[in-house]
């Protein structure tokens, strides 16, 4: 999954064509080290069977969204995604009609996105994962708890703000 966001391709639409593409603009996604493109095939035209030829207009890199996901953890993977970790781990214990859990979701998906690669993001849904929840005492959601080792270090409890999250992430990142 992280390959297949590494560049987009914006192609514009022929007016010739207007099946294939539903709208004015397509994103094609493909990684550039897969396919093995050079620099000299980046800026290429494409060209179809029908004489219509596609220009590539623009590249973006978005390696660094493309590992942002925050997986689910569940009672049967908390083992094997949590406590074995090599990396630290963030579990953002949340439930869908929690109102400040959603407020933290967006930050939570931004810390993913910043320490991808440095600490593991997983939330687990409390209501369908209540005995996670339980062993580590988990009263009042949202709460985050940090792992290291297979080990709880700290918690947060709370809506609290990305700069609280990120101090307390910073502290178990290995320098």
């Amino acid at each position: 999954m992280a390959l297949e966001n590494c560049l987009r391709v914006s192609t514009a639409r022929p007016q010739c064509l207007p099946s294939l593409f539903p709208t004015s603009r397509e994103k094609v996604v493909f990684s550039a080290q897969r396919a093995g493109f050079k620099k000299s095939v980046l800026n290429s035209t494409l060209s179809f069977p029908s004489g219509v030829a596609y220009r590539k207009s623009r590249f973006i890199c978005n390696a660094r969204e493309a590992v942002n996901e925050v997986g689910a953890v569940t009672d049967s993977s908390w083992n094997e995604l949590v406590l074995a970790s090599d990396t630290p781990v963030l579990v953002d214990f949340w439930a869908p009609w929690c109102g400040p859990c959603r407020m933290i979701a967006p930050i939570i998906d931004e810390l993913a996105k910043e320490y991808a690669g440095k600490i593991s993001c997983y939330k687990l849904n409390t209501d369908e994962n209540p005995n996670i929840a339980t062993k580590y005492g988990i009263r009042s959601i949202p709460t985050v708890l940090f792992f290291k080792n297979g080990e709880k270090k700290e918690s947060v409890i709370g809506a609290v703000p990305k700069s609280t999250l990120s101090t307390t992430a910073e502290k178990y990142i290995d320098a």
